[in-house]
């Protein structure tokens, strides 16, 4: 019956109208549309006035993570057999969110997070905008708080740039 009415529905033109008529279970089943083969994803929309600051890491697409930028987590939990997986996630989102939160309006580029055995190392650019004994005790604050939390030492690899158009690498 399904081969007969699909040889009647490509012999005329109206192939949708054909088997709407005949079954509505074949009509469900039926997609006549073109496939988007676009990848948008992780890209940033290029603006009208091109007034947008993208830094280097948001400049490149992600498929270009190993051959122009590194990741954002340095740690060998998710190779195969590895321990503590979805916990070192959590941990990484966790440092991310507090140093955004700690240091507020100041980071300027991605948090790195980069995890060596039972030591976390933590790398952002800093904007020099608060006191230098605002910015040590800052640095103490969250090097404590993390490593307590975290039961494992932590040092925070911290660059500062006078501004945030320091890093800015293009507009779009």
């Amino acid at each position: 019956m399904t081969s007969s009415l699909l040889k009647l529905a490509s012999s005329t033109t109206g192939l949708t109208s054909i088997v709407a008529k005949c079954s509505p279970v074949l009509v469900s089943q039926l997609h006549t549309s073109a496939p988007l083969c676009r990848v948008v994803s992780g890209k940033y929309r290029i603006t009208k006035k091109r007034d947008r600051p993208l830094t280097y890491e948001m400049a490149n697409p992600p498929h270009y993570i190993a051959h122009r930028k590194s990741w954002n987590s340095w740690n060998t939990s998710s190779l195969k057999d590895g321990l503590r997986r979805s916990e070192t996630v959590v941990e990484d989102e966790f440092i991310r969110r507090f140093m955004t939160g700690t240091w507020h309006g100041l980071v300027c580029s991605e948090v790195i997070i980069k995890r060596q055995f039972n030591h976390i190392r933590v790398a952002a650019i800093i904007r020099r905008a608060v006191s230098p004994t605002k910015m040590y005790f800052l640095l103490g604050y969250s090097e404590e708080l993390l490593a307590n939390w975290l039961q494992c030492p932590v040092t925070l690899e911290l660059q500062t740039v006078e501004s945030f158009k320091d890093v800015v690498f293009k507009y779009i």
